[in-house]
C-alpha cells in the first residue's frame, strides 16, 4: 500500500472567518475594562430595577422612578460616609497615638515570625517610611489609579441609569442572542433568575447592617475602644461566607484581650449569638423567597471580582455568579425535563 500524501485544503472563505475571530477577540482583549464596566453597569441596573418597577406600577414615570432611586440610594451612601466619616477619623488618630504601646506589648510574639519589620517599633516604621519613599517616586501613577477609579465608578453608575431609562433593555439583548427555539426559555430564567438574585443581595446587605450595627452596639456598651471602626469591620467581612465573621470576631477578641481577657470573653460571647440570630433567623426570614448561594460560589466570586476590579469588583462579582448559577441551574433542569418528556 502506497502512502499518499496529504494536503490540507483551507479555503479563503476559512482564513476570512478566522481573521474575522482573530480581529475581535483582539479587540474585546483591548477594550476588556469597558467590558467590565458594561458587565458592571448591568448588574447594577439589575439590582436597582425590582425598586424602579415597583414605583412605575404606581404609575411615576420611569424617568422619574429611575432618578428617584438612584439618588436616594447614593444620596443614603453619602450621608452615611458623612455622618461616620469625623468619627471613623477620630478613632483612627487615636488608635495612631497609641498604636507604639500595642506594638510592643505583641512584639515578642511577632518576632517569632522571622520578619525583620516586626522585630521592633523601630524597624516597623523605618519599613512604613521606606515604602512611602517608593510610593512618592511614582506619585503620577498613584494619582492616575486615583482618578482612574473615581471616573470608571462614575462610569459605571452613569450607564447603569441609562440601562434602567429602558424598560426591558437586556432582555432585549438577551433575546437578539438567545437561539430562536430557546428565546422564551431564556427570557423567562433570566427574569426570574435576576429578581431572585437581587433580593438576596439586598437581604445580605441587611444582614451585614445589622452585624455591624450590633457590633458597633456591643463595643459601645462595653466601653471598647474603637467600636465604630469594628462595627465597620464587622459589617464588611460579614459578606465573606464563614471565614470574614470568624476572622473579624477573633481580631477584635485579640485586641480587646490586650487590655482585659474578661471583656474580650464576654464581646466573644456577644459576637457569637449575633452571628446566630443573623445565620439562623435573620437571613433565613429575608432569604426564604430567594436562592442560597452555595459559599464557595460566593467566595470564588468575592476572589475573581476582587483581583479584575478591586473592592467594586468583589461586591458586584456575586450577583454576577448568582445570576450564572441561578440561570444554568434552572435551564438545565428545564432542558433535562425536556429530554425526558421526547423519550
Amino acid at each position: 500500500m502506497t502512502n499518499q500524501e496529504k494536503v490540507l485544503d483551507i479555503s479563503w472563505k476559512t482564513i476570512l472567518r478566522i481573521a474575522i475571530a482573530g480581529l475581535v477577540f483582539y479587540l474585546l482583549y483591548f477594550v476588556r475594562d469597558i467590558l467590565i464596566w458594561i458587565i458592571f453597569a448591568i448588574i447594577i441596573s439589575v439590582l436597582f430595577n425590582p425598586a424602579i418597577n415597583f414605583l412605575q406600577k404606581k404609575r411615576i414615570p420611569r424617568g422619574l422612578s429611575t432618578a428617584l432611586v438612584y439618588l436616594t440610594i447614593l444620596g443614603i451612601l453619602g450621608l452615611i460616609i458623612y455622618i461616620s466619616a469625623p468619627l471613623f477619623i477620630s478613632e483612627i488618630q487615636q488608635f495612631s497615638r497609641v498604636f507604639p504601646q500595642y506594638f510592643e506589648r505583641i512584639s515578642p510574639a511577632l518576632r517569632g515570625l522571622g520578619i525583620e519589620a516586626l522585630e521592633s517599633f523601630e524597624n516597623f516604621t523605618a519599613a512604613i517610611e521606606e515604602w512611602l519613599a517608593e510610593a512618592s517616586t511614582n506619585i503620577f501613577s498613584a494619582i492616575g489609579v486615583i482618578f482612574g477609579g473615581i471616573f470608571s465608578t462614575v462610569a459605571i453608575f452613569a450607564i447603569a441609569a441609562f440601562l434602567s431609562l429602558e424598560e426591558k433593555g437586556p432582555e432585549r439583548i438577551i433575546g437578539i442572542l438567545a437561539p430562536k427555539k430557546y428565546e422564551a426559555l431564556v427570557l423567562s430564567l433570566w427574569e426570574k433568575s435576576q429578581r431572585k438574585v437581587s433580593g438576596w443581595f439586598g437581604a445580605r446587605i441587611l444582614c451585614c447592617f445589622f452585624v455591624g450595627l450590633m457590633t458597633f452596639v456591643t463595643c459601645h456598651v462595653l466601653d471598647i475602644d474603637y467600636a465604630a471602626s469594628f462595627g465597620l469591620l464587622a459589617g464588611i467581612f460579614d459578606f465573606v461566607p464563614i471565614i470574614g465573621p470568624v476572622a473579624v470576631g477573633v481580631m477584635i477578641t485579640l485586641f480587646v484581650a490586650l487590655d482585659f481577657w474578661g471583656k474580650a470573653a464576654i464581646f466573644l460571647f456577644a459576637f457569637i449569638i449575633i452571628q446566630q440570630i443573623e445565620g439562623n433567623l435573620l437571613t433565613p426570614v429575608l432569604t426564604k423567597k430567594f436562592i442560597g448561594l452555595p459559599s464557595a460560589l460566593v467566595l470564588i466570586a468575592l476572589i475573581i471580582g476582587g483581583k479584575l476590579w478591586g473592592i467594586l469588583g468583589a461586591v458586584l462579582a456575586i450577583p454576577v455568579a448568582g445570576i450564572l448559577f441561578e440561570f444554568l441551574r434552572d435551564f438545565l433542569k428545564k432542558k433535562k425535563e425536556r429530554e425526558t418528556t421526547v423519550l
